[in-house]
C-alpha cells in the first residue's frame, strides 16, 4: 500500500475489518433525547437487546452513545454518561463485532476501552485534553468527526469560506497528530460530520466532494441516517419516516467513496447495498465483456 492510498482494512482492537465492501455501523443511543430514538433504549436491557438485533441484521460495528449530539442539545456529566454506557457496554462487548463508544470525554474513553470497546467515535476529534493520549496508548480504532461549534449552537448560522477545503484540512490535521504519535493510518477513519454545523448546501457540497476528504488517504464514515435534511427534501417530518431517504443517502455516500455507513436501520441498509452492488457488478462485467 502506497503512502497516499487508503488502507484496505480498518483495524480496531483485535478486529481487522476488510474495506472491500461498505461496512455498516449500527447506532444504539442510550439517551432520553436523541433526535430519532431518544428514550427508546435508555433501559440497559432494551439497549443490549437492540444491539443484539442489529448484529443479527448484519451490523459490522455497534456504536454506543450516552450523550445526544442533536442540534440544540446540552452536554451531560461524566457520571451520567458513564452510568448510561458502561452497563450496556459490558454486555454488548461480548458480541462478535467491534463496539464503538461515541464520546468526547477522555475518562470515559479509557473506561470504555478497558471494558471491551474497540473503537472511539468522537465528534470533537480528540480535542479534549488527554484524548489523543488515550488512543495513542491503546490499539483502538478512532473516528475523527468534523463539527463547527458545539451541539447546542452548531446549527445557528454555520458559515465557511470553502466548506470542503476547511473540513478536509481540519480532519487531515487531526489525523496528523495521531500519525505523528505512531498511530497506524489503518486505525483512523474520518467523518465529515453531515449536519454538524452545516447547512443543507454544505452537506451537498461535502457529499459531492467526499473523495477529496482527507486527501483520499483515509477510510470515510458517512452518517446521514434519518437526519433533518432528508426530512426537508422529502417532507417527512418524523425521523422514523425517513427510511427510504436514509437508504438513498447511504447509497450516494458509498457511490462517492464512503467505506462505513453509520445507520439506524441496519437490515434495510444491508439489503439495499447488496442489491445495488449486485447491479453495479453486473453492469461492470457487462461492460468488460462488450469491450
Amino acid at each position: 500500500m502506497s503512502a497516499s492510498a487508503r488502507p484496505d482494512a480498518f483495524v480496531c482492537g483485535r478486529y481487522s475489518l476488510s474495506l472491500c465492501r461498505p461496512l455498516i455501523m449500527g447506532v444504539v443511543n442510550i439517551t432520553p433525547d436523541s433526535f430519532s430514538d431518544g428514550g427508546f433504549f435508555l433501559d440497559p436491557a432494551r439497549a443490549v437487546a437492540h444491539a443484539q438485533r442489529l448484529v443479527e441484521e448484519g451490523a459490522d460495528i455497534i456504536d454506543l452513545g450516552g450523550e445526544s449530539s442533536r442540534p440544540g442539545s446540552s452536554p451531560v456529566s461524566l457520571e451520567e454518561e458513564r452510568r448510561r454506557v458502561l452497563p450496556v457496554l459490558e454486555k454488548v462487548a461480548r458480541l462478535a463485532v467491534p463496539v464503538s463508544v461515541d464520546t468526547s470525554k477522555p475518562e470515559l474513553m479509557c473506561e470504555a476501552l478497558a471494558n471491551g470497546a474497540s473503537m472511539i467515535n468522537d465528534i470533537t476529534s480528540l480535542r479534549s485534553a488527554g484524548a489523543i493520549d488515550v488512543i495513542v496508548d491503546s490499539d483502538a480504532g478512532v473516528c475523527l468527526v468534523h463539527m463547527q461549534g458545539e451541539p447546542r449552537d452548531m446549527q445557528l448560522g454555520p458559515a465557511y469560506n470553502d466548506v470542503v477545503f476547511e473540513v478536509s484540512q481540519f480532519l487531515s490535521e487531526r489525523a496528523r497528530f495521531l500519525l505523528d504519535r505512531g498511530v497506524s493510518k489503518s486505525r483512523i477513519v474520518l467523518d465529515p460530520g453531515f449536519g454538524f454545523g452545516k447547512t443543507d448546501q454544505h452537506n451537498v457540497q461535502l457529499m459531492q466532494a467526499l473523495p477529496a476528504i482527507g486527501a483520499g488517504r483515509f477510510a470515510l464514515v458517512a452518517g446521514l441516517s434519518r437526519k433533518s435534511q432528508l426530512g426537508r427534501i422529502t417532507g417527512r417530518k418524523d425521523a422514523k419516516d425517513r427510511l427510504g431517504s436514509s437508504i438513498a443517502a447511504a447509497l450516494a455516500a458509498v457511490r462517492n467513496g464512503a467505506s462505513i455507513l453509520r445507520v439506524h436501520d441496519v437490515a434495510e441498509t444491508k439489503d439495499a447495498l447488496m442489491v445495488w452492488q449486485a447491479f453495479e457488478t453486473s453492469a461492470t462485467n457487462s461492460g468488460a465483456v462488450s469491450s
